[in-house]
């Protein structure tokens, strides 16, 4: 969080130092997010050559103005609520058709044909046109004032690690608590019961919710880049991240390979998965991406419960499979 909080600092005092300037105020003003004509201005401005990555970003936005590419979010949530689940659907289909898969089906008795998900990702086109479009087109003044920006320099590597990092770490506590929040009997009778229609999740139905929840699922995204403010590049990823992870808890599946879980306290499909099966009676496994949170506010006590009372079952069907296998031996 230091380095994080250092490294927008030190931007930050470099666009003070060039709004300050005459040449500064000039180009600020202008409608394009890059204030140098050329990519030889920009080097010289910067001290440096520019990097490649650097001067495809400027070739790219020279020449478009900072809201067009704080609108790119829109055809990146559309291309990752559309595609990203593609391959999900591929594993429903198929195991619904011949059984493959089924090891890795959490709830195994649950079962979604195409028409099911092709109506899920239908609703959530519905909510997309209708609300988080418009809210991107309208929202941009919170960007500027949190303080995005789309100049030079691009941020280093290690700036948006530390600044993702924040990012998630801070929106995975508030969204905690917003999500508890829902939990409580007004809150899941008229909004959150939307999202538990599907009690064993889809890929699909990471996104599909009431309208109010959207909207207030959105403000603990924009905690993190408020406190550690980056590069709209930064913050692109950022959205993008945090909505593949989304649809990767709501898969259904709790697949071995999956890279996330090497992530400390990272929750996943089997953990969330919990929380929907459970539906609205559920006070446990309320965090978004960690467990940090369930954990210390004792929220997780019942999935914990029944992860041990499973293993015990199994381990007990194990040692009766032995003595039968023995006893058949004999």
């Amino acid at each position: 969080l230091s380095l994080s909080l250092s490294l927008s600092l030190r931007i930050r005092a470099q666009i003070s130092r060039q709004r300050s300037s005459p040449e500064g105020r000039e180009s600020f003003c202008h409608p394009t997010m890059i204030p140098y004509a050329t990519v030889e201005e920009a080097s010289t401005a910067l001290g440096r050559n520019l990097t490649r990555l650097e001067t495809v970003w400027f070739d790219y936005s020279a020449e478009k103005s900072d809201y067009y590419l704080y609108c790119h979010n829109i055809l990146f949530l559309f291309l990752i609520f559309s595609f990203v689940p593609l391959p999900l659907v591929i594993v429903e289909s198929a195991r619904s058709a011949s059984g493959w898969f089924d090891r890795y089906k959490i709830q195994p008795k649950v079962s979604y044909s195409l028409s099911d998900m092709f109506r899920c990702y239908r609703d959530v086109m519905k909510m997309f046109i209708l609300v988080v479009g418009p809210l991107q087109l309208v929202s941009y003044p919170s960007i500027q004032m949190i303080g995005i920006r789309c100049g030079l320099p691009l941020p280093s590597l290690t700036e948006i690690v530390a600044q993702l990092l924040v990012y998630f770490l801070v929106e995975d506590y508030t969204n905690y608590w917003v999500h508890r929040l829902f939990h409580c009997k007004w809150g899941y009778e008229k909004i959150h019961h939307i999202h538990h229609e599907y009690t064993a999740p889809i890929g699909y139905a990471a996104p599909y919710a009431h309208w109010a929840e959207v909207l207030a699922l959105g403000f603990p995204s924009l905690i993190g880049p408020a406190i550690a403010p980056g590069h709209m590049v930064t913050f692109w990823l950022w959205i993008a991240l945090r909505q593949i992870e989304a649809i990767e808890t709501h898969s259904g599946y709790d697949f071995p390979w999956s890279l996330t879980k090497y992530i400390p306290f990272y929750g996943g499909a089997e953990y969330h998965d919990y929380h929907h099966y459970v539906g609205g009676q559920s006070q446990s496994n309320f965090a978004s991406v960690f467990t940090y949170c369930d954990y210390i506010y004792g929220t997780d006590k019942g999935y914990r419960f029944q992860k041990k009372l499973l293993q015990q079952i199994k381990e007990e069907s194990k040692k009766c499979k032995k003595q039968v296998g023995g006893e058949k031996f004999d």
